[in-house]
């Protein structure tokens, strides 16, 4: 990949002039354009090829939340990256699927962390088929793209998405079990246990002792209960007749 080409859109000079500057600075960027308004952007849109629109949300006319809806019609939507002093629209961006959502004043770690997202999912922006989850730790909400998640454990209503091998890296979502499961079947998504599920191509290995499996994902060991073993089985075999 050559670089990303990116659209920053705010209304407000100081922070279009330093999101730009601090895009620039990251080598996965060919290409930084600017629009001081929606109207602006959707001009800019029509003639130039983007991969990615950084958006405000609070713009008068057409504002961020506008202007995404418009772009999510199009034939070849770009990624939306929102950026915000407000974090109370993050559920709102999750339902335009957003691939990431930062908050003001943006640190540039953080920013970097958005540009690995869109450079991850290049050279198609990420849209519905790419799902994320709007998650809030200590007052600050972030998405969680699925791509990301390990496993998912079930805690009543709400459910734990893993990230990572430590439990810091896990995040609780006020979203069934039973609901992420039917959401996310056709992305490898598959129950194993009434409290557990995975996705199919982030299983390491495959152990059976007594006539009971589990599986292990990401170094850690997950029952597979017999309600769930069959299913289990026919998608192992399913994926092992699948031509890479």
């Amino acid at each position: 990949m050559s670089g990303l080409t990116v659209l920053v859109v705010d209304d407000e000079e100081p922070n279009l002039a330093e999101l730009s500057w601090l895009l620039s600075r990251d080598a996965r960027i060919a290409s930084v354009l600017t629009a001081a308004s929606g109207t602006a952007a959707l001009e800019i849109l029509r003639g130039a090829a983007v991969d990615a629109v950084f958006l405000d949300i609070a713009m008068p006319g057409l504002s961020g939340l506008d202007l995404a809806a418009v772009l999510g019609r199009f034939k070849e939507p770009p990624a939306i990256v929102f950026v915000t002093a407000h974090s109370e629209h993050a559920i709102e961006a999750f339902d335009l699927h957003a691939v990431d959502y930062l908050l003001k004043p943006v640190r540039e770690e953080r920013l970097r962390e958005a540009v690995r997202r869109l450079a991850d999912a290049a050279p198609a922006a990420l849209g519905p088929a790419e799902d994320v989850i709007a998650v809030e730790l200590g007052g600050v909400t972030r998405l969680v793209s699925r791509a990301d998640v390990t496993w998912v454990e079930a805690q009543g209503d709400y459910s734990r998405l893993h990230t990572g091998p430590d439990a810091q890296d896990s995040h609780l979502v006020r979203l069934p079990i039973s609901q992420l499961e039917e959401r996310w079947r056709e992305a490898g998504f598959l129950r194993i246990h009434r409290s557990v599920l995975v996705p199919l191509g982030r299983i390491d290995e495959v152990r059976e002792a007594d006539g009971r499996l589990s599986v292990v994902v990401g170094g850690r060991e997950l029952p597979v209960s017999r309600r769930h073993t069959a299913a289990l089985r026919e998608q192992l075999r399913r994926t092992r007749q699948t031509p890479s």
